[in-house]
């Protein structure tokens, strides 16, 4: 893993000529070095895109002067924006249920330092899985469901006081409200073990067998007050046949899950996501 400390650039705004020669040309005068850059333009929005990596130590200021000479240029051109460091890990607070092959991923990846991130604290609606989070050196709070509002209440509570950046979804298995969604915006990531649009809540590899599918998959998204239905970052598929069974589909959906959810939410850390209405433009 690279140790280079980088500034993450990414702009969105109406579509015209010349953004990206007056980006390019604002890092190049202050001597910055671009290591990585992407562009696209969404056609039917006429809106545009870009992502730029900048090596922080070739420019002469820091970030928050980076914000202040660069508020002139992004009015200009009516600029969506906002640039990370690497040197601020982002920090993602995990929901579970009881079954544990997602966060098993997600946090082998974590102490490996494959996902740089920072995870301060993992919430459940059951306590099956506290000595595994514990072992982990992980604060795990349990949180019971009983009442759906209070829990969400306590949820926000401790996701807040933590100061975490991102709400990841791995396999909690409950519908978020619509206000909570409204307030995160972009900040909760689900995986879904259904290749979306296709069978939408609950039991969906039931829906599939019965519906005699060839294929099945999963799907990482933001969530939205809409169920199952916000901005798609990451899918993926495995082939299936007439001879297996539902358990067969949950096998086989288990690992397409926590990987499809694994690169989700790398390309989310790492700032390679971007909205366009219900669509996503993801810089690989």
């Amino acid at each position: 893993m690279s140790t280079t400390r980088i500034y993450t650039l990414t702009i969105s705004c109406p579509d015209r000529a010349g953004i990206i020669a007056a980006v390019s040309g604002f890092i190049a005068r202050h001597g910055g070095f671009i290591v990585e850059a992407s562009y696209h333009t969404e056609q039917e929005a006429q809106r545009f895109f870009m992502r730029q990596e900048i090596r922080a130590d070739s420019l002469p200021f820091d970030l928050p002067e980076f914000k202040t000479q660069f508020i002139s240029l992004a009015k200009e051109f009516g600029m969506d924006w906002q640039i990370s460091d690497s040197a601020q890990k982002k920090r993602l607070a995990i929901l579970v249920s009881k079954q544990d092959h997602c966060i098993n991923d997600l946090l082998h990846r974590w102490r490996s330092g494959e996902l740089n991130v920072e995870i301060p604290c993992v919430i459940s609606n059951h306590n099956d899985l506290c000595s595994f989070v514990e072992w982990h050196n992980i604060p795990f709070h349990h949180i019971d469901m009983s009442n759906k509002k209070v829990a969400f209440e306590n949820i926000e509570q401790v996701f807040n006081s933590y100061h975490a950046d991102v709400m990841v979804l791995a396999r909690f298995m409950q519908i978020v409200p619509p206000d909570f969604c409204r307030r995160y915006p972009g900040q909760i990531i689900n995986i879904h073990h259904s290749f979306l649009p296709s069978f939408v809540g609950a039991k969906p590899y039931h829906q599939a067998y019965l519906r005699g599918v060839k294929l099945i998959g999963a799907t990482c998204h933001y969530v939205t007050d809409e169920l199952d239905a916000g901005p798609i970052i990451e899918q993926d598929t495995v082939r299936i046949d007439h001879g297996d069974t539902v358990d067969d589909l949950v096998r086989y959906g288990r690992d397409i899950e926590k990987t499809v959810l694994s690169r989700g939410l790398r390309c989310h850390v790492e700032d390679r996501v971007m909205v366009c209405g219900n669509k996503t433009i993801v810089f690989r």
